[in-house]
C-alpha cells in the first residue's frame, strides 16, 4: 500500500480514538524505527514502554520464532510449560505470590480491583488512589485513575474510589475509613508527567496498610521490568506490595498482563471468579521469557542505572541553557523534563530531526528508551533535544 492509501484507509475504516501523527513505521531493530519512505528514527519512548528491550530484540524474536511453529494459544483450564516458567520468573525476581495472566495493564488492574473487593467480602470495598494517576482505559480503572479528563463522558463510572493528593500522607490518612480496602499506587507517575513517590511516603503507606489490614496495590506497568535500575520498581523503597501490576514491557511487543499476589492471601480468587481467555498464551509467554532473559543476559538493569544517570546529567546540563526548561526529574531511565512552556513544539521539531519522545500533561517531555541504550545513541538525542530547544526559544 501506498502513504495516501493508507492515511486514507484509516481515515474510512478505523475509528478515530488517537491523535496520530502522520508517520507509517514498517520496520524496527533495537533503538531505531524505519518509515515507509526508509527515514530512520531514533526512538527514546518505544512502545509507550512496552520495548524495553529495543525493538525485535533477537531473543525475544528467538522465543517467539520457536513457539509460533509449534502452539500459539491453549485455553487456561488446560495447563502449558511457559506459563509455569514465566510465573516462577516472576515471582523469583518479585516476592513469595502467585500469578495471574491477563493482556494489558488496564485488565490487570481489573483484577487487582475485584481482587481488593473479594478480599473485603463486601463490608471493605473503597479503594483510595492519586491525584493524575492513570490506570487504564476500562470503566473501573478510569474510575481509579486521578486525571478527569479521562472520565470525561463515561459517567455514570463504577462507585468505590477516593482520590487524594501524590506524596501527601495527611491526605491519604484522612481517606482511610472503615470500608478501605486497599491503596492502589504507581511509584512513579508515568502518564501523570513522572512524578517520583519518595520513600518516606511508600514506606508509611506499607505501615499503614499492615497496622489495619488494608492491601497496597502497586501499578508496576510502566516502571516494571527494569525500567528504573531494578527489575521492578518496588525495590527501590524497602517494601514489598501486596498485589502488584504489570504490563507494557513484560512482553517484549506482545500484549500481556498480570497480577502478582503476596502469597498468603492469593486464595482468595476461587476458581471461576475471574479468567481472561487468551491471558498468558504459550506464545507471549515464550516471548516473556525472551524478555527476562535478555534482561539478564546483556546487563541491562547495570545500564540502565549507569546510562540513566549519565542521560540525567546530560538533561541537566541542558536546564543550565534553557529557562523554559522547569525541572528534569527520573529513576534510572524513567525521565521526565517540566517545562515553563508548553512541549509540543518541541515534540515535534525533535520528530522532524529524527528523535521520538512524548509530551505529556502538556508540558512534561516523557524520555524512556530501551534500557540498552548507549551513550552514543543518549548523546545523539541530547544534541537533537538541544537543537530543538534553540528553535523554540528563537521562535518565541
Amino acid at each position: 500500500m501506498k502513504k495516501q492509501e493508507i492515511f486514507d484507509n484509516y481515515q474510512e475504516y478505523i475509528l478515530s480514538t488517537y491523535t496520530r501523527v502522520p508517520a507509517i513505521f514498517v520496520k524496527g531493530k533495537g533503538m531505531d524505527l524505519y518509515d515507509i519512505s526508509g527515514k530512520k528514527y531514533l526512538d527514546f519512548f518505544p512502545g509507550w514502554g512496552v520495548n524495553n528491550v529495543g525493538h525485535c530484540h533477537p531473543k525475544v524474536m528467538a522465543a517467539v520464532r520457536d513457539q509460533i511453529g509449534t502452539l500459539i494459544h491453549i485455553p487456561n483450564n488446560f495447563y502449558h510449560p511457559h506459563q509455569a516458567k514465566l510465573a516462577k520468573e516472576i515471582v523469583r525476581w518479585s516476592f513469595p505470590s502467585k500469578v495471574f495472566f491477563c493482556n494489558s495493564g488496564a485488565e490487570a488492574n481489573e483484577a487487582a480491583i475485584k481482587f481488593a473487593r473479594a478480599y473485603g467480602k463486601g463490608s471493605r470495598f473503597e479503594i483510595i488512589t492519586t491525584e493524575k494517576s492513570f490506570h487504564g482505559r476500562t470503566l473501573a480503572a478510569i474510575a481509579a485513575t486521578g486525571q478527569p479528563k479521562y472520565q470525561e463522558g463515561f459517567a455514570p463510572l463504577p462507585q468505590g474510589f477516593k482520590c487524594v493528593p501524590f506524596n501527601d500522607i495527611a491526605a491519604l490518612k484522612n481517606a482511610i475509613n472503615d470500608k478501605t480496602i486497599a491503596i492502589m499506587i504507581e511509584l512513579i507517575q508515568g502518564e501523570g508527567g513522572i512524578n517520583i513517590a519518595s520513600k518516606e511516603y511508600i514506606q508509611t503507606i506499607r505501615k499503614i496498610c499492615d497496622e489495619r489490614n488494608i492491601l497496597l496495590i502497586l501499578d508496576e506497568v510502566q516502571t516494571g521490568i527494569g525500567r528504573t535500575g531494578e527489575m521492578f520498581g518496588f525495590k527501590h523503597y524497602g517494601i514489598k506490595p501486596d498485589l502488584m501490576t504489570l504490563a507494557k514491557a513484560l512482553g517484549g511487543g506482545l500484549p500481556i498482563g498480570a497480577l502478582v499476589v503476596k502469597k498468603e492471601i492469593a486464595d482468595t480468587f476461587k476458581p471461576g471468579m475471574h479468567a481472561s481467555t487468551f491471558g498468558g498464551s504459550p506464545l507471549v509467554c515464550k516471548a516473556s521469557l525472551g524478555v527476562f532473559k535478555a534482561i539478564t543476559s546483556d546487563h541491562m538493569l547495570r545500564n540502565t542505572k549507569t546510562m540513566g544517570q549519565y542521560l540525567l546529567d546530560q538533561l541537566k546540563m541542558l536546564k543550565e541553557k534553557f529557562v523554559c526548561i522547569k525541572e528534569v526529574r527520573g529513576l534510572g531511565l524513567m525521565i521526565g523534563i517540566e517545562l515553563n512552556i508548553e512541549g509540543k513544539a518541541i515534540f515535534d521539531e525533535c520528530f522532524a530531526q529524527g528523535l521520538i519522545i512524548n509530551c505529556t500533561q502538556g508540558n512534561v517531555l516523557r524520555i524512556m528508551p530501551a534500557l540498552n541504550v548507549t551513550k552514543k545513541q543518549i548523546n545523539k538525542a541530547i544534541y537533537i533535544l538541544e537543537n530543538a530547544f534553540k528553535k523554540a526559544v528563537s521562535a518565541s
